[in-house]
């Protein structure tokens, strides 16, 4: 099972969109691969519909989806375009899903990413979220059982706060969001803490040696993410 901070597994494989090779088709980009448990099946299918709606929200953030499930290509076709044609959620309608579905009949790209665990369920992927960097590098693991729908705009947070952390080099706080105070990294050396605690480092304020804040505006998060995506 790969680790934050392991390469991402590579593998081809047949999808609703065609072939891919992953991550190598990605490089450049943020990916969220995720699995679910099975086609026609009514929480897969609300989160289907909701990842579709979002889809723009994750690419003006340079994060492309992709999906996978034990399931084959005729059937993840005939579950889409029943989602399309008949499925209605909350206020989304004929919702086309364009994002790839993997075929994993062999399952062993769910095993390869520890997507199936026998405790839950032995012939079905748990709802698993990777969070995959553009150099291919996983930044963040998230799983669910398969009676628990995810939290969309979470994971459309964690794309976020990770690209806010790498571009200006802090940490990001419980429940962090765009233009909340971001956490500055922990002083170094005692000569450190002592300029921010008597307040000489402008920007930076500090509770305590170890805990300092600043602030970086919402407009500021968003202009540098979408300025690091066009690069």
């Amino acid at each position: 099972m790969p680790r934050i901070g392991d390469p991402a597994p590579a593998f081809s494989a047949a999808t609703t969109q065609g072939e891919i090779n992953f991550p190598a088709d990605y490089a450049g980009k943020w990916v969220i691969l995720f699995s679910h448990p099975a086609d026609f099946t009514p929480v897969c299918t609300s989160e289907f519909m909701t990842f579709a709606s979002m889809q723009q929200h994750f690419a003006a953030y340079n994060t492309e989806l992709v999906g996978l499930s034990v399931d084959g290509l005729a059937s993840h076709i005939a579950w889409l375009r029943t989602i399309k044609d008949k499925i209605t959620f909350r206020d989304m309608r004929e919702v086309e899903v364009t994002f790839p579905l993997i075929e994993d009949v062999s399952m062993s790209i769910a095993q390869k990413y520890g997507m199936i665990m026998p405790g839950e369920d032995s012939t079905k992927a748990v709802r698993a979220v990777f969070v995959i960097d553009p150099k291919g590098v996983i930044r963040a693991i998230i799983y669910y059982p398969l009676s628990l729908g995810r939290n969309f705009d979470e994971l459309l947070r964690v794309v976020k706060a990770l690209q806010t952390a790498d571009h200006f080099d802090v940490a990001t706080p419980a429940d962090w969001r765009p233009g909340d105070s971001v956490i500055v990294p922990t002083a170094g050396t005692c000569g450190t803490a002592k300029e921010r605690m008597d307040g000489h480092v402008d920007g930076v304020e500090c509770q305590d040696w170890f805990f300092c804040t600043k602030q970086i505006t919402a407009d500021e998060v968003e202009s540098a993410i979408r300025a690091d995506g066009a690069t």
